[in-house]
């Protein structure tokens, strides 16, 4: 059990570790049950949101889905409305598999140009050919932090069926993608709370990779909430998605994390938290946009700590 109706017990021993339980008892005061009344003009005018959804085997992956503004809606602030209708869906995300299999979904509303954020937990309500209706369990805003400026200029026509690959290495493509990414999303779940979308950003190069199985991401300062975090010290499964804004690709990769503390960090990538969290891969999926995309970058957030060698 938690200490408080707030958090759970995972989140709770990640904040006590970092110091900064009084920080998350501040901020947690966002929290609501609906979405706020001006949440819900934001998340009309969206054409892309991060989803975290949880398989048949209860693992999570985090899946992008994009469409023209007003595919996602909320009329009463109470659920929240997707629609994707069968005929245009990308079968090859595991997203619409794992909405059947598994009630619970994370969505993070995230608009990438003006650096706003807004997330979302709930379950499943309804789920058919139009499209799938989520019942908010939690809601609150985000912070501004590590988010790289982009702006969509035109969103295009459906390039269904894409092209897909898989795998369990990272090796050749997939290396330079990773490289060169200054944006992931990360999907993570808790067996009473349910599923949560996050994301993480930083200078190109801020996601390391160890090895072909492992890769090393720096845990920034953020809004002590610690809910991926914690997530992880329940349940250490988790799904990344790391977008290749230019080559307009999407890698998916679902496998384990596991925080490491107090690290050395003579460069400061950490941004001074000392922490890191390495991410196991178990298998990935690699998948061209649906939608065609053009995107303009604009400026890296001021707040990334260097990326390092």
């Amino acid at each position: 059990m938690s200490d408080s109706s707030n958090f759970h017990a995972g989140e709770r021993t990640v904040q006590r570790r970092a110091g900064e339980q009084a920080i998350a008892d501040r901020n947690i005061a966002v929290l609501s049950d609906t979405v706020i009344g001006g949440g819900r003009p934001f998340i009309a005018k969206q054409f892309m949101v991060a989803l975290a959804s949880v398989d048949a085997s209860g693992a999570p992956w985090a899946s992008l889905l994009f469409g023209a503004p007003g595919f996602l809606h909320t009329d009463d602030g109470r659920s929240i409305h997707v629609d994707v209708s069968r005929q245009v869906r990308d079968d090859s995300d595991p997203l619409w598999t794992n909405l059947a299999a598994h009630a619970d979904a994370g969505l993070l509303f995230i608009e990438l140009g003006s650096r706003r954020r807004y997330r979302v937990n709930g379950s499943v309500a309804h789920f058919d050919d139009s499209g799938v209706e989520l019942a908010i369990r939690e809601a609150y805003p985000n912070c501004p932090k590590y988010i790289q400026r982009r702006q969509m200029r035109q969103l295009g026509d459906s390039k269904l069926p894409v092209q897909v690959a898989s795998g369990t290495s990272i090796r050749g493509p997939l290396t330079a993608l990773i490289q060169r990414a200054d944006t992931l999303f990360v999907a993570s779940r808790h067996p009473d709370t349910g599923a949560d979308a996050s994301h993480r950003g930083g200078a190109a190069g801020f996601i390391q990779i160890v090895d072909e199985r492992t890769l090393r991401i720096p845990d920034f300062h953020g809004n002590s909430l610690f809910n991926t975090l914690g997530n992880f010290e329940v349940d250490a499964r988790a799904g990344l998605c790391i977008p290749d804004f230019k080559q307009q690709q999407l890698l998916q990769l679902s496998g384990s994390a596991v925080v490491r503390w107090d690290q050395d960090d003579p460069d400061g990538v950490t941004g001074g938290t000392g922490r890191f969290w390495e991410f196991t891969v178990a298998s990935w999926l690699l998948r061209d946009m649906p939608l065609q995309l053009e995107w303009e970058y604009l400026d890296a957030s001021p707040f990334n700590p260097p990326a390092g060698a």
